[in-house]
C-alpha cells in the first residue's frame, strides 16, 4: 500500500488534463456576444466621434453664419450710403461743365486794368497820351496789327489783337523813345509809328503822333484756364 504526501496529490491535480464539457453551440454563443459587444463600442465611438465632428461643425456654419449676417448688414449700409451719394458724379458733370464753358468764354480775357497801370508807369515824362484804341479777337484767332492809314504796313508779328496810340510829344525824339518803352511791355509787339508831325502849342514845340502795336497771347490773363496737371 503506497502513501500519498499532500505535495504530490498537488501535483497530480495540476497535472490533470482540463475537459471543456460544454457544448460547441454555447462557445460559439460566447465568442458572438463579444464580437456584439466589441462592434457595440466601436458603434458607440464612431457615434461620438461623429457627434463631436457634427458640433464643431455646427460650431463653425454658426460662426460664418455670423459673419455673412456682418457684412450683409455692412453691404446694407455701403448701398444707403451710395444711394444718398448718388447725385455726386452728376454735380461733378456739372462743375466740369462749368469750368469748361468759363475757360472758354473768359480765355481770351485781357485784364485792362492791370495794363494800362503798367502803360501809366511807362510812359515817359515827356509824352502824354490822348487816346487808346484797343481791338481784340475774342475767338483767338491770330491777327496782325492793321494798317491805321493807307499804306501803312504792320510788321507781321501775329497776334491777337492791335492796339493805336493817339498822343504828344516835345519833339520826335521823345516819340522815339516812347516806342522803346511800349516795345518792352510783355504782351506787346512790334511797335511802331504811323504818324509824327511837329506843330506848335501855344509858344512851346510839340510833335502828335499816332502809333500801333500788335496784342499777343502773352498778355492774356489765363486767370480762369486750367492749371497745368490738373
Amino acid at each position: 500500500m503506497s502513501t500519498l504526501t499532500a505535495r504530490e496529490t498537488v501535483t497530480q491535480l495540476a497535472t490533470l488534463p482540463r475537459v471543456n464539457l460544454l457544448p460547441p453551440e454555447i462557445e460559439e454563443q460566447r465568442r458572438f456576444k463579444k464580437v456584439q459587444v466589441g462592434l457595440g463600442l466601436a458603434v458607440a465611438a464612431s457615434v461620438g466621434i461623429v457627434g463631436v465632428l457634427f458640433l464643431a461643425a455646427n460650431g463653425q456654419v454658426s460662426a460664418a453664419q455670423g459673419d455673412l449676417d456682418t457684412e450683409t448688414a455692412r453691404g446694407t449700409t455701403l448701398q444707403a450710403d451710395v444711394a444718398k451719394y448718388a447725385d455726386v458724379p452728376a454735380v461733378y458733370a456739372q462743375v466740369d461743365a462749368a469750368q469748361a464753358q468759363l475757360t472758354q468764354s473768359m480765355g481770351q480775357e485781357i485784364r485792362w486794368s492791370r495794363f494800362l497801370n503798367d502803360l501809366s508807369l511807362l510812359t515817359p515824362g515827356k509824352v502824354w497820351l490822348t487816346g487808346v484804341t484797343a481791338t481784340e479777337s475774342l475767338d483767338g484767332s491770330p491777327l496782325a496789327a492793321a494798317a491805321p492809314v493807307p499804306g501803312a504796313a504792320a510788321y507781321g508779328t501775329p497776334g491777337i489783337g492791335t492796339l493805336t496810340f493817339q498822343g504828344k510829344g516835345y519833339t520826335h525824339n521823345d516819340v522815339a523813345a516812347w516806342l522803346k518803352a511800349l516795345a518792352s511791355e510783355d504782351g506787346v509787339a512790334d511797335p511802331y509809328f504811323t504818324q509824327s508831325t511837329q506843330e506848335k502849342i501855344g509858344t512851346e514845340d510839340s510833335v502828335t503822333f499816332n502809333s500801333t502795336a500788335v496784342i499777343t497771347d502773352d498778355l492774356l490773363s489765363h486767370r480762369f484756364s486750367d492749371k497745368a496737371g490738373s
